[in-house]
């Protein structure tokens, strides 16, 4: 008989770094999910803007019955199919030159910090050091990136951090003018912040920075780990904007939760990684890049990616008649199905407690930061579930304002 696993086993066994839900979903098919008792759920979170295509799509399932049955994995002594046909795929829909595959968001950025501090010191000298961040930024939580991010409850108390960073308010032109010199090596940022609240940049203020990093001589990482591949309506975020970085870091979606990251750059600045230089067991294994190739030939799709942002439409129109009716929300912002609904100030620091109500309605938000709900479902949630997640969402509105 297979031992009965409980939430309570969680807290005796694993490290308790996380603070999962109440319940533990056993199986997910679209945007629905079950949990051990048999409970249904909308799943308005997309496992963090992960599961883009939702969960267990059949798509994704012949793709990665087909590759397990032939080559799992290889190591980077040796290639694979998948991995050359998936770097060429994101080669020829971006401004890439150059692909390396990573496991993660946090590898992958930071792969590209390593890569833009190799450059300068490769073209410049080792004195062109800084980098430029913004303040409430997330990069991933590997020392350096944690670092890197503007968020000091997630990179204080681990001793030393990396040196020459330099974090700036976000959308403040002026404040990176006053800071960028001749010594930067880098100016990193999310076009879209997503953990500190859902807040869109600029657009003046991204053709800013491009023309500052530029004049500098300082590469432009956009960070696009939660708003690439498709997130906000189109299949990277620097497409809407039109600025191109040098360096751009992309995750979460890319193989609809199968890990595996992305550094994509151009043949000039990827020249700095020569063999030895950096490196990965598992980046680019057979597997993960099987599952992306199909993920990305579905989301890269014109016509679904015009889907995205329809359904952006209705989300936040939706979102803007129950807040009528409650008066919760004092800002809905996002692009594409990364929507953050920010509380008014009777509710502040409560997003938590309203994702908590969500769930026993059958509904599975997200939070993004103390303040905000956010979503992220799949790119592809049918009509169906987006109205019944929609109509859970009212119910769990008007239950936490009646609390």
């Amino acid at each position: 008989m297979t031992q009965q696993i409980t939430r309570s086993d969680f807290d005796q066994y694993l490290v308790q770094n996380y603070s999962p839900a109440d319940f533990i979903p056993v199986k997910g098919k679209g945007s629905r999910v079950w949990d051990q008792q048999g409970k249904e759920y909308i799943d308005l979170t997309g496992g963090i803007a992960v599961n883009a295509l939702g969960h267990c799509p059949d798509e994704l399932l012949a793709v990665l019955q087909q590759q397990g049955s032939t080559l799992w994995h290889s190591s980077n002594w040796f290639t694979s199919e998948p991995t050359i046909a998936l770097a060429k795929s994101l080669v020829e829909k971006t401004f890439a030159e150059r692909v390396m595959f990573v496991n993660s968001g946090a590898e992958a950025n930071e792969a590209a910090l390593k890569l833009a501090r190799r450059y300068a010191v490769d073209h410049f000298g080792y004195q062109k050091s800084k980098i430029i961040s913004f303040k409430q930024s997330f990069h991933g939580r590997t020392l350096f990136t944690v670092s890197v991010g503007g968020q000091a409850k997630y990179s204080d108390g681990f001793g030393p951090k990396p040196a020459d960073i330099v974090h700036i308010p976000y959308n403040d032109l002026e404040a990176v003018k006053a800071v960028i010199d001749d010594h930067t090596c880098a100016v990193i940022i999310e076009p879209i912040q997503g953990e500190s609240g859902v807040l869109p940049a600029d657009p003046a203020f991204l053709q800013g920075l491009r023309q500052l990093c530029d004049q500098y001589q300082a590469l432009l990482i956009f960070d696009e780990v939660q708003t690439g591949v498709g997130r906000s309506g189109y299949f990277y975020t620097y497409m809407k904007y039109g600025v191109v970085p040098d360096i751009l870091t992309s995750a979460k979606a890319l193989a609809n939760g199968f890990p595996i990251g992305a550094m994509l750059t151009t043949d000039k600045i990827a020249a700095s990684f020569k063999p030895g230089v950096h490196g990965t067991t598992f980046g680019g294994n057979p597997l993960a890049c099987a599952v992306a190739n199909k993920v990305v030939e579905i989301i890269a799709d014109e016509n679904f990616l015009a889907q995205v942002r329809a359904k952006s439409e209705q989300i936040k129109q939706a979102i803007a008649e129950i807040n009528q009716q409650v008066s919760l929300f004092k800002q809905i912002r996002g692009e594409g199905l990364l929507i953050g609904a920010e509380l008014v100030e009777q509710y502040q620091g409560k997003a938590m407690d309203f994702c908590h109500v969500a769930n026993q309605y059958g509904l599975m938000l997200l939070v993004a930061g103390p303040n905000v709900v956010r979503f992220a479902p799949a790119l592809n949630i049918t009509a169906q579930e987006l109205e019944e997640g929609l109509k859970r969402f009212q119910q769990t509105a008007q239950a936490f304002v009646a609390a």
